[in-house]
């Protein structure tokens, strides 16, 4: 069950590198703007607010992918398995407030908190 949970592990840091590279670096360009359904001039003015939170989703996958290769090196393996918990786990939490805060916006949960889920319920069961 623990390459289950790697698997997902992974997953779920690959698509919060993208969210970083849509908030922070893409951020006001159409695609963003679509992805998030804002227009230009709600992106203008919450640049800065997409920009911090970009680099947030940029700290839990890190933490997510430096727990895998403490896990794929053998030696750390519970550090590395707290690592991928920690990260997922507030991956999970912030998908959670997402569902609270904006219920319309299902998919994008869905997309955020499910593949970290996954992982830790794998890595439990």
């Amino acid at each position: 069950m623990l390459v289950m949970s790697m698997v997902f592990f992974a997953i779920s840091a690959f698509v919060h590198l993208f969210i970083f590279y849509l908030e922070s670096i893409a951020w006001r360009t159409p695609k963003a703007n679509k992805v998030f359904r804002v227009s230009q001039e709600s992106a203008n003015e919450q640049k800065l607010f997409a920009y911090n939170q970009g680099f947030y989703n940029l700290f839990l996958a890190v933490q997510v992918i430096v727990g895998l290769i403490l896990i794929n090196q053998g030696q750390f393996i519970l550090m590395g398995k707290t690592l991928c918990l920690a990260g997922s786990a507030s991956m999970v939490g912030a998908a959670i407030v997402l569902l609270t805060s904006a219920p319309h916006l299902k998919r994008a949960v869905l997309i955020q908190g499910l593949a970290p889920l996954l992982g830790i319920l794998f890595l439990f069961f």
